[in-house]
C-alpha cells in the first residue's frame, strides 16, 4: 500500500517543493492551502508526472472550522496518512513591540501556532491507526534563536518547538515520530509575505550570499521521513553557510 501524506502551505514555497519531492518518492498527497488555483495546478502536475494520486482541499489554517471540515471530508482513499506536515507558517511584519502592528500579531500567531494545533488535533485520530506515522513541524532558526525586530515571529516558532516535543512525548506510546525542522534564511515568498508585497525589499533580503531553497529542505524532510522505525531524528536545523545563527548573514560586497 502506497504511503500517504498531508501538507499544509501546499501552494508553494516549502509545502509546493516538498509535494514534488514526496510524489517522487512514490507517495499519494493530500495537499491543504488558501490558494485553490494553485492547488490545482499543482495537483495536475504531479499527477501527470508521477502517476500518483492527490486530493486538494481550499483550507485556512487559522480556521477550525474548515480545518475541520477539510479532514472529515478526507476521502476515506485517502485517509490512512502515514505523514503530516505542518508547513503553513508566516512572518508579518518587522518591528519593535512597542511599534507592532496588532493585525500581524493575531496573523502569525493564529497561523504558526494555532493553525498547527488545530491540524494536528484533527489529524492524529488517523495517524494513531498507522503501523507507521511521522509528524513533520516546520519550525525556523528563530525557534531556537531571536533577532532584531522578529519579537512575535520568534515567539510563534519558539512555540513551535515547544509543542513539537509536547507532541513527541505525548506520541511516544504510539509508532508515531515527530520531528522539528529549522530553516535559517530560505528564499520563497516569506520575505515578501513579510513586507506586505514589497518585492524589492524581499529581494534585497536575499542578496550577497548563497541562500538556502525550498527544495533543501523538501530534500531533509524525505530523509527524515526515510530512516528506518527504529530511528527518530528529533530535531534538525538548517542554515546557509553564510548564516551561522538567527540575524547575522554574511554577505558578499557588492
Amino acid at each position: 500500500m502506497k504511503r500517504i501524506a498531508l501538507i499544509t502551505g501546499a501552494s508553494a514555497g516549502i509545502g509546493k517543493a516538498s509535494a514534488e519531492k514526496l510524489a517522487q518518492e512514490g507517495y499519494d498527497l493530500i495537499l491543504f492551502a488558501r490558494r485553490l488555483e494553485k492547488l490545482e495546478i499543482l495537483a495536475e502536475s504531479l499527477k501527470e508526472q508521477y502517476r500518483m494520486n492527490c486530493h486538494i482541499a481550499k483550507v485556512d489554517v487559522r480556521d477550525k472550522n474548515s480545518v475541520s471540515k477539510a479532514v472529515n471530508d478526507i476521502p476515506e482513499s485517502f485517509k490512512n496518512i502515514n505523514v503530516l506536515i505542518n508547513n503553513a507558517g508566516l512572518a508579518a511584519g518587522l518591528s519593535s513591540i512597542e511599534d507592532g502592528q496588532l493585525e500581524n500579531w493575531d496573523t502569525m500567531l493564529d497561523t504558526n501556532v494555532k493553525g498547527l494545533l488545530y491540524v494536528s488535533k484533527a489529524c492524529i485520530p488517523l495517524l494513531k491507526n498507522q503501523d507507521y506515522a511521522h509528524i513533520i513541524n516546520i519550525g525556523s532558526i528563530a525557534a531556537k534563536d531571536i533577532y532584531m525586530n522578529g519579537n512575535v515571529y520568534c515567539a510563534s516558532k519558539h512555540a513551535v518547538d515547544a509543542l513539537t516535543q509536547s507532541m513527541r512525548l505525548e506520541l511516544s506510546e504510539y509508532p508515531i515520530k515527530v520531528t522539528g525542522i529549522h530553516p535559517g534564511a530560505v528564499e520563497t515568498e516569506f520575505s515578501e509575505v513579510r513586507f506586505n508585497g514589497d518585492k524589492a525589499r524581499a529581494k534585497a533580503v536575499y542578496e550577497g550570499f548563497d541562500n538556502l531553497v525550498a527544495s533543501d529542505i523538501a530534500d531533509a524532510i524525505a530523509w527524515v521521513i526515510s530512516r528506518p522505525q527504529h530511528v527518530n531524528i528529533n530535531d534538525l536545523v538548517i542554515m546557509p553557510t553564510a548564516q551561522p545563527k538567527a540575524g547575522v548573514l554574511h554577505k558578499r560586497l557588492q
